[in-house]
């Protein structure tokens, strides 16, 4: 083995494609080539010297560096980078960017707030993979008054579809008797297709408006709608080494 020799798919997550778990799907399913010859078997070594790596036809090239972006995400954006409706991407919104950056997980057209978008791979798994149980807090706004055993019931777990959901953080925020309106903090760290709008939806509660207002301790409050900044040391360090 050569001294700077890596695993394909490590290579193909520090250069920002996908996280290693993923890249392993990539390579299984003939997307990846390595000298122009497609790899399918994992375990293979590449020298980033040496070798050249194609994903999807083109070339990959390592990053110099990592990109840590944090967007207040409005509604109407899809959450992707690229849309086959050429519907507006969340990528529209981030200008002066020379690098590729893909979004950390995903927030559905109608929600709005904390979205991060990176180049790094492996940061990109730990904050979507359930296992490492990164939490996502969301405001809800609900028609009607939510009552103390409604709230009970989302903070031990609902069924949704086939899924019982693992216990949340719920808080009520605000009722309004007069606009017959609720507003609850939720926090959870799954990440299932639109999960809290279908624990809602679980408990009778239709979901007016969904924001989410942080990933672990990184907040949106200091941007407005539409607004992105870099993460700071800090802010990564604190998903990297949970």
């Amino acid at each position: 083995m050569e001294k700077n020799e890596i695993r394909l798919q490590k290579y193909l997550a520090e250069c920002g494609i996908a996280s290693r778990r993923k890249a392993e799907e990539y390579i299984q399913e003939g997307k990846v080539q390595v000298n122009g010859k497609a790899v399918t078997e994992l375990g293979v070594k590449i020298n980033p010297e040496k070798d050249i790596v194609y994903f999807n036809n083109k070339k990959v090239a390592k990053q110099n560096e990592n990109i840590y972006i944090l967007l207040n995400k409005p509604i109407g954006y899809v959450t992707t980078t690229k849309d086959q409706f050429n519907r507006e991407t969340v990528l529209d919104l981030i200008k002066g960017i020379n690098k590729r950056i893909v979004p950390v997980g995903r927030l559905d057209m109608y929600t709005s707030g904390a979205l991060i978008l990176t180049n790094d791979g492996d940061f990109t798994y730990k904050v979507t993979h359930p296992s490492h149980e990164i939490t996502k807090t969301y405001v809800a706004t609900l028609r009607g008054i939510i009552t103390n055993e409604e709230i009970e019931k989302l903070k031990s777990g609902v069924e949704i579809e086939d899924y019982l959901t693992r216990p949340a953080k719920v808080k009520i925020l605000k009722t309004d008797t007069e606009k017959n309106i609720s507003r609850i903090e939720i926090t959870i760290h799954e990440g299932k297709n639109r999960q809290v709008r279908k624990m809602c939806e679980a408990i009778g509660r239709n979901v007016m408006a969904l924001h989410r207002s942080k990933i672990g301790n990184i907040g949106v409050k200091d941007l407005k709608i539409g607004e992105w900044r870099y993460l700071s040391s800090t802010e990564i360090k604190s998903i990297i080494i949970v």
